[in-house]
């Protein structure tokens, strides 16, 4: 067998560090949110955004809330060009809103990229070039002091652009790109170098991006970079700190969380995730993960439906059923065991304390998500799950000897059907197997009276279409009706459980009854709705005991055949 050679890749070199801080912090706030999914996202579309995309997805990043928004790349696409004039002529920006624009550090791409930019309020220029070893070294074949001078002249021009037009509010941020593949000491080395010709202030702060541009590591590692850097910058409050997470390795998300614990301030990422490769930190996920610890993300998650509709038609990406937090399927449960611990919980939870629901981490009623999807059933679907389902959609309580036999039901039709099995076919099944109260006997009436401390009955039935009165006594009803039942048709039968609830309320209320029979050593149960109680328990007996003469006759039926 051929096997794909390990030997050829190395592991990421840990800087030793023994005093790191970030494993004792906690996130108790929302970072600075930053989307880029109009620029790192739609460049790594098949087919990138057009006008009218691009015009849809900006509503939808303004109306979650976020504030700073990348647009695009100017100075290198006209599309994106066109796109920044059409926001600044229209007056597309929210005051509150800052966009944000990606240029290399180049003096032509720079001068088009102001140009672009005219007449903003406040913008945010990011300025980036490479800094990894691989890159000096087989990109652009230049060592520590050529990338870092490169770095230096792009924040030098930055600030020259600036200076020609004071009308804007002008914010600079500078990216070390492939931070999380460069030296430690030389990554602080260039930054610090920027920093000096920008000479920002705690009152007006520069942006220093740190970006996993290839993620390369465990995200613990990540975190000590983080904590380094900061930790070595100098004039350290007055720089905001940012990270830029992509998914290589699967930890975009955990990255960026424990980057903040490391110090960071900001954090850049698109909707579900989309950028190259494998994507970018995703905001929605790493929005959700803060709510769900009791944090406000301060941007607006309580529609994803909303938001996946719009993501999907701009970018032409699915999501997947299973998505962190908002998939078609993140709260549902097929599994027996998980749908019996999610109906008990739910009756148990309430409304002012704090939520407490086994398998559902937040509330799916929070983010515009019912109950209707939380408990589906399948062939690996049990009592619970078929339970829920029929209490939810019917407000049918069934008592849990009726669950076991149903969902044994269920789960044989969910096996021949291959597939999920929905309330209706499900509410079918329950009344195909436990409701038989009209052959071959059927109740037509019946009169209760009391006589000497006992309870007296006379039943009407219709017996294989023959009219027919049967009298009995019992304390209640269902005692009578027994005894009377046991003297007419020479059956014994004993009752075994009984369970009686109303479905609905007031006048139009309807009850239904269940019972499990003792007949001749074997169990039969029965159910049945009716207008009248006594009536419902009736004919709940009578239910259990056609289906025991059903199973009968069918027994008979097989030994001549035989």
């Amino acid at each position: 067998m051929n096997r794909f050679d390990h030997r050829k890749y190395r592991p990421m070199q840990a800087v030793p560090m023994h005093d790191r801080q970030w494993p004792n912090q906690t996130i108790d706030s929302a970072p600075i949110w930053a989307s880029v999914d109009l620029r790192d996202g739609n460049q790594a579309l098949l087919e990138p955004m057009n006008v009218v995309q691009k015009r849809r997805l900006w509503a939808l990043l303004v109306k979650l809330g976020l504030k700073q928004i990348e647009v695009g790349f100017p100075a290198a696409s006209q599309t994106d060009y066109d796109f920044v004039r059409w926001l600044i002529e229209e007056d597309q920006i929210p005051r509150d809103v800052t966009i944000q624009v990606l240029v290399q550090a180049r003096e032509t791409l720079i001068r088009k990229t102001f140009e672009s930019l005219k007449g903003v309020h406040r913008a945010i220029v990011h300025v980036y070039n490479s800094t990894s070893t691989v890159q000096r070294e087989r990109v652009f074949d230049r060592n520590r002091d050529g990338i870092r001078e490169i770095a230096v002249q792009g924040a030098e021009m930055l600030q020259s652009e600036a200076a020609n037009h004071p009308e804007t509010e002008w914010v600079f941020q500078y990216s070390p790109e492939s931070f999380s593949n460069t030296e430690w000491d030389y990554a602080v080395e260039v930054c610090a170098a920027v920093i000096d010709v920008w000479r920002p202030t705690p009152d007006d702060p520069c942006i220093i991006n740190l970006p996993a541009t290839v993620e390369s590591s465990t995200p613990n590692l990540f975190a000590d970079q983080v904590e380094y850097f900061c930790r070595h910058l100098q004039n350290r409050e007055s720089v905001i700190v940012s990270v830029h997470t992509h998914n290589d390795r699967g930890c975009a998300i955990a990255a960026a969380e424990l980057a903040l614990l490391a110090g960071a301030d900001r954090v850049e990422g698109t909707l579900m995730g989309n950028g190259e490769r494998t994507g970018n930190m995703d905001l929605i996920t790493m929005g959700m993960n803060l709510y769900s610890q009791g944090i406000d993300p301060e941007i607006d998650l309580s529609r994803p439906d909303e938001i996946i509709q719009i993501y999907a038609q701009c970018t032409g990406l699915p999501v997947h059923p299973r998505h962190p937090w908002v998939g078609e399927l993140v709260y549902t449960a097929f599994s027996g065991s998980h749908q019996d611990a999610i109906r008990k919980c739910l009756h148990r939870q309430q409304s002012d304390e704090p939520w407490q629901v086994a398998y559902l981490p937040i509330d799916p009623q929070d983010i515009g998500r019912d109950y209707q999807a939380v408990i589906r059933v399948n062939s690996q679907s049990g009592k619970g799950g078929v339970a829920y389902v029929l209490e939810r959609d019917y407000a049918l309580m069934l008592p849990r000897w009726i669950q076991t036999e149903l969902s044994a039901i269920v789960q044989r039709t969910s096996e021949s059907c291959e597939g999920e099995v929905d309330s209706k076919t499900i509410f079918e099944l329950f009344q195909n197997h436990f409701v038989a109260d009209i052959r071959p006997t059927r109740l037509e009436g019946y009169r209760l009276d009391s006589h000497q401390g006992s309870d007296v009955i006379d039943v009407k039935l219709s017996d294989n279409d023959q009219a027919r009165t049967i009298h009995g006594q019992g304390e209640g009803a269902i005692s009578a009706f027994m005894d009377a039942w046991t003297q007419a048709f020479h059956t014994q039968a004993r009752v075994l459980d009984y369970h009686e609830h109303a479905i609905g309320e007031g006048t139009d209320a309807e009850a239904v009854a269940y019972v499990l029979l003792d007949i001749d050593g074997q169990s039969f149960a029965g159910a049945a709705f009716d207008q009248d109680s006594v009536s419902a328990s009736l004919k709940s007996l009578i239910s259990a005991l056609n289906l025991y003469q059903i199973a009968q006759e069918r027994a008979m039926n097989i030994g001549m055949t035989g």
